[in-house]
């Protein structure tokens, strides 16, 4: 290893000759710095597309399992004794009591409702007080149901916020008020917003919706039918096996053959998770390559200058230089290039989401301290590995001819 002050001389004659060309040192680290500030924007915008979607779908429930009768092409009369019931949802409430936080049984249909004598169809949701918790919704103002609610059979009714504003202007205004289904009048008690935007794919529905109580709602439809039923599982790992379960008592508790649609989350939290895993790599890959460009930018612009100061080599051999001292003034020619357009790319990568979180605050824009770790050390492999060449080609002139070179 060459002493500490050789190391320093070449290091200043490299600092000096690329401060000699200051516009040609800069235009050839520009590609170093936007290579760079690529691969961390790329990290970055990944983490959090990633981190926004397993969010959304944890925001519904990673814990929860949705299980429903599934009628295929039969007639919903013939398929009636099939269709889950509130009996199967207390089962599955007592028989998996110490593995479950919450089962919530679910009846809906759509009706009109009438307020001020203006007729509006809505979807009317029957449930229970544990909905609310096993589907995440945010109270907006009010209360949710309670036991009593349901127990009693009260004629009190939850709505969503879409329905709060379209019919009382807000979900402050709408407690309080009267809305009349199927000619009955039911106080509104609450105002609530799914906690995590299901986009129109629950039961909640895109246009507005309306919770009473179960109790009241069996009522209102024929068909006893509870879909989904809801089960929140105390534990991410116990899912798979109480999944399971459920489908089990629901067999055991219906005729043979009637199918029954038991799933839970796990599968589309793992495969967005895999999804964005292969959307992470491919992108740095195209990163990767604009900084392999650079690195040959790097190399055709270190054979020119050694080409342009072969004179300059040969006098310095002359005076002693070793081809040694004159490989490693070349390569750290180089290695300044490269690392300081990595340093300036990693800054203005950093800057972006860091401006961004200042601005902000709905979403969170994480920075990886990995991916700057790797822009780093990438940056000093291509220099290395790219000026080698030019370095070693400098390193091998022959002095007498460098000396006569014009």
């Amino acid at each position: 290893m060459p002493p500490l002050y050789l190391l320093r001389e070449c290091f200043l004659f490299a600092f000096q000759a690329l401060h000699a060309n200051k516009v040609r040192t800069a235009l050839t680290a520009l590609g170093l710095v936007i290579g760079n500030a690529s691969v961390i924007l790329v990290v970055t915008i990944s983490l959090t597309s990633r981190d926004i979607i397993l969010d959304k779908i944890r925001g519904i429930g990673s814990n929860l399992v949705m299980a429903y009768y599934d009628a295929g092409g039969q007639d919903a009369s013939r398929a009636a004794a099939d269709f889950v019931k509130l009996a199967d949802v207390e089962a599955v409430r007592s028989r998996l009591a110490e593995r479950i936080v919450a089962a919530s049984a679910v009846l809906n249909s759509t009706d009109t409702v009438i307020v001020d004598g203006r007729p509006l169809d809505v979807r009317i949701i029957g449930t229970d007080e544990y909905y609310p918790q096993v589907r995440s919704l945010q109270i907006l103002a009010g209360r949710f149901l309670d036991p009593s609610d349901v127990a009693l059979r009260q004629k009190v009714a939850m709505l969503d916020d879409k329905l709060a504003r379209t019919l009382f202007g807000g979900p402050a205004p709408a407690v309080g008020h009267i809305v009349k289904v199927r000619s009955l009048e039911f106080t509104v008690i609450g105002v609530f917003r799914e906690r995590t935007s299901t986009f129109g794919q629950s039961e909640l529905g895109d246009h507005g919706a309306a919770l009473i109580p179960y109790s009241v709602q069996r009522y209102f439809v024929e068909i006893e039918r509870v879909d989904p039923m809801y089960v929140q599982v105390r534990y991410a790992e116990d899912v798979p096996a109480v999944t399971q379960e459920i489908a089990d008592i629901l067999a055991s508790r219906h005729r043979p053959g009637a199918r029954y649609t038991v799933q839970n989350l796990a599968a589309i939290l793992d495969a967005a998770s895999a999804i964005a895993t292969v959307l992470t790599l491919v992108l740095i890959l195209i990163s990767a390559i604009a900084l392999v460009i650079s690195g040959i930018g790097i190399m055709n612009i270190m054979l020119v200058t050694v080409t342009e100061r072969t004179r300059e080599i040969g006098i310095r051999m002359s005076l002693g230089a070793s081809r040694r001292v004159i490989l490693l003034q070349f390569l750290l020619e180089a290695l300044l290039i490269s690392t300081g357009g990595g340093v300036l790319g990693i800054l203005l990568g950093v800057s972006v989401p860091v401006l961004a979180n200042s601005l902000q605050t709905e979403v969170y824009i994480p920075v990886s301290k990995l991916s700057i770790f790797v822009a780093f050390l990438v940056s000093g492999a291509v220099g290395v590995g790219f000026g080698l060449l030019p370095a070693n080609r400098a390193a091998r002139l022959n002095p007498t001819e460098a000396l006569r070179y014009e």
